[in-house]
């Protein structure tokens, strides 16, 4: 069975940092690349970050700057450091495996799904 299990969610201050964490179990993804998402309250969900099989990243204009996107293939995980936080940043962050090779912003080319970890950022 095949799981994305997130964690590193939490309450931080704006402008502090946070670092979420994607593992995978059931299956490598060495070959797929991986995203983050995130959904806010009332909003659709929306693109954080993507990274590659070859470790090539891609971000939502909303985060480059402040995010970084990084993967370790032997541990079978997936990071998503989170610096200057801001109010607006609040969601659940979820973490997804592609069937693509290329990083990708589409919701659509995602197959598989974790649980969802909860960032909050206080004002």
């Amino acid at each position: 069975q095949v799981q994305l299990v997130e964690s590193g969610g939490g309450l931080v201050q704006a402008g502090g940092s946070l670092r979420l964490s994607c593992a995978a179990s059931g299956r490598t993804f060495s070959n797929n690349a991986m995203g983050w998402f995130r959904q806010a309250p009332g909003k659709e969900r929306e693109f954080v970050a993507s990274i590659s099989w070859s470790h090539s990243t891609y971000y939502a204009d909303s985060v480059k700057g402040r995010f970084t996107i990084s993967r370790d293939i032997a541990k079978k995980t997936v990071y998503l450091q989170m610096n200057s936080l801001k109010p607006e940043d609040t969601a659940v962050y979820y973490c997804a495996a592609s069937w693509l090779a290329s990083a990708s912003s589409s919701y659509g080319t995602y197959n598989y799904w974790g649980q969802g970890t909860q960032v909050t950022v206080s004002s």
